[in-house]
């Protein structure tokens, strides 16, 4: 999974691309936490089960909008 955050108006939602071979698909993390840091932290220390979510998501068309959207483990 490569993360690529982008700053939000959300404080604690985290957008990043999926790599999966040449495709890169959007994914959406929204978190309690008031800052992007500290949200980008829970994802990155989450991110193995977040990747398997997001890919399970994505392989059974559970999108919204085209994005797949994560919540809090």
């Amino acid at each position: 999974m490569q993360i690529v955050p982008r700053i939000k108006p959300d404080h604690g939602t985290i957008t990043f691309f999926l790599a999966s071979g040449a495709n890169r698909q959007i994914c959406q993390l929204a978190t309690t936490f008031n800052t992007q840091k500290q949200a980008f932290s829970y994802l990155q220390k989450h991110r193995t089960e977040f990747e398997r979510i997001a890919r399970a998501r994505l392989a059974s068309g559970e999108l919204q909008d085209g994005i797949v959207v994560l919540s809090m483990l």
